[in-house]
């Protein structure tokens, strides 16, 4: 009995010590700061945040494109990817505190930027708010810089995106116009949007929240850590690519015992990109696990949104408030995501 005692408020303590951490974790979170818009001649300072190697000839070609829809371009220092975490890190600093920079862009993804976190100074990024848009791996950049320093960041294209027009329409009408967009339904989309080019209901009905997500393996890698403020009320957008089903399965489940999906009111599922059938089970499908995974939460929820490594990309703003409604496959931004 004793011992039992002594188990039960060990248990107990410990409760309340998690519980504590995530209070401090969510009172040490900013409010929220919106960068100013972009307009055209602004200038965007490229970086590589990530472990790979990057060329001068990789940069002037995102260059050239970016170039082409009215925005001027600055190399930062640091783009072959031969240096230590803290010196890219460094980079984003530097360019953040300059004022002819106005927005940064990754000119690519990888892996390694979740490296650059704990070396960021938040309050001189707080202090310079600027436009930070990127995905995949950049996506830890995004969420880290948005619970550390409050910044709105944008879940949209980067360097060697395809830059189309629907692409490029969709970006300055967040980052330009500064418009509360509705983003619908992919329609007429063709694969990108899922075999029928359409998205696809996993639960009905509407939600309200703040508009948090990106690539499913980096947010679930830095689950627990200061750098993700998975508060309350959320709405979550995922996305994958070149995963096994299996492993999107079991990364949802990393969520779910995290209690990261209890704190969320809606949830849109983007692309699954190239994300195969594990070899024990052939006939596993994406449709399969969300409908075992997302439907009991309950939640509205829908997928096939344009979200992931697509060439046709929506730009969503991290941090801001918006409805979702997953009857019309929706995402109604509810107030402007740049000042």
């Amino acid at each position: 009995m004793v011992g039992g005692r002594r188990a039960f408020l060990r248990a107990g303590a410990a409760g309340l010590a998690t519980l504590l951490a995530h209070q401090r974790v969510a009172a040490a979170t900013p409010p929220l700061l919106k960068p100013p818009r972009l307009k055209p001649g602004d200038t965007v300072g490229l970086i590589n945040p990530v472990s790979l190697p990057l060329s001068r000839a990789d940069a002037g070609t995102v260059g050239e494109a970016l170039r082409g829809i009215g925005l001027r371009v600055t190399c930062g220092a640091y783009l072959d990817g031969s240096v230590s975490d803290e010196q890219r890190a460094r980079e984003v600093n530097a360019l953040f505190a300059d004022e002819a920079v106005n927005a940064l862009l990754p000119v690519r993804g990888g892996w390694g930027s979740a490296r650059l976190l704990p070396h960021l100074d938040y309050d001189l990024i707080r202090s310079n708010p600027k436009v930070l848009m990127g995905f995949s791996d950049v996506g830890a950049l995004l969420l880290g810089i948005h619970a550390r320093a409050g910044l709105v960041t944008f879940h949209g294209p980067m360097g060697i995106s395809a830059w189309v027009p629907f692409t490029v329409e969709q970006m300055k009408r967040v980052l330009f116009q500064c418009e509360a967009v509705k983003i619908g339904e992919p329609l007429a989309i063709g694969t990108e949007a899922g075999a029928d080019g359409a998205g696809r209901t996993i639960v009905p009905g509407r939600a309200r929240g703040r508009l948090l997500g990106g690539n499913l393996t980096v947010l679930s890698s830095i689950v627990g850590s200061p750098y993700l403020d998975a508060g309350p009320d959320l709405i979550l957008f995922l996305e994958e690519v070149r995963e096994p089903l299996s492993e999107v399965s079991r990364m949802l489940t990393q969520l779910e015992l995290a209690g990261v999906l209890r704190r969320v009111r809606g949830l849109v599922f983007g692309q699954c990109t190239r994300c195969a059938a594990p070899q024990a089970d052939a006939s596993l499908t994406l449709d399969q696990v969300l409908r075992d995974q997302i439907a009991p939460l309950g939640i509205p929820a829908w997928s096939g949104a344009l979200i992931g490594h697509i060439e046709r990309q929506l730009t969503l703003p991290i941090g801001v408030e918006v409805e979702i409604d997953a009857d019309e496959k929706t995402i109604q931004l509810l107030e402007g995501a740049v000042c």
